[in-house]
């Protein structure tokens, strides 16, 4: 098999953009934001990606970028109005496109904490589960051979300085007696 014939067995129906991490065309976004533009439409990132024949993902993330720069108008979550694109060059697009496409570091390093505190919460989760099944496990031997398990354990109690505070105020009797002094 040849390298261009592998390469074209590997594109989805969308072209390169469909596939994870597949980019938005440059041009093709430009001349669909244009138009846009100069109908006055209000549109999505799903109408964008089928009319550019890229991956919705992609260009959620590069019009919300570009709405960020100043190139288009988001007026809802969702729904964008190219009118500001009107007045943008080909080369102003192209310098705002590539700065919207830009990850910071600040970015980078928030997304691989996100997906590292995703990954210790499906950990913990797991761990849970397993000891949930572990209890009703022994819950239910306990019962087959007709042994109590006891009653619940009670909630944990609250720190020491705020139960005298809450002992005083749940004395019977101890508001009529200051009545009665004053």
């Amino acid at each position: 098999m040849s390298l261009k014939r592998s390469y074209v067995a590997g594109r989805s129906p969308f072209g390169v953009g469909g596939e994870p991490g597949g980019k938005v065309g440059r041009q093709e976004l430009y001349d669909e934001l244009k138009r846009l533009a100069q109908g006055g439409q209000v549109f999505t990132p799903v109408d964008i990606a089928l009319s550019v024949g890229a991956g919705e993902p992609q260009v959620s993330r590069a019009l919300l970028g570009l709405s960020a720069e100043g190139c288009l108008e988001k007026i809802e979550p969702g729904k964008y109005k190219a009118t500001p694109f009107v007045e943008i060059t080909q080369a102003e697009f192209i310098k705002a496109f590539a700065r919207a496409s830009k990850t910071d570091s600040t970015r980078q390093r928030d997304l691989s904490d996100i997906g590292r505190l995703k990954q210790n919460n499906d950990i913990m989760r797991g761990r849970l589960l397993t000891a949930l099944a572990e209890r009703d496990h022994y819950l239910a031997a306990l019962k087959r051979h007709g042994i109590d398990p006891g009653p619940v354990p009670a909630p944990v109690a609250a720190p020491a300085s705020e139960a005298p505070a809450a002992a005083e105020s749940a004395t019977p009797g101890s508001g009529d007696a200051a009545d009665s002094q004053s």
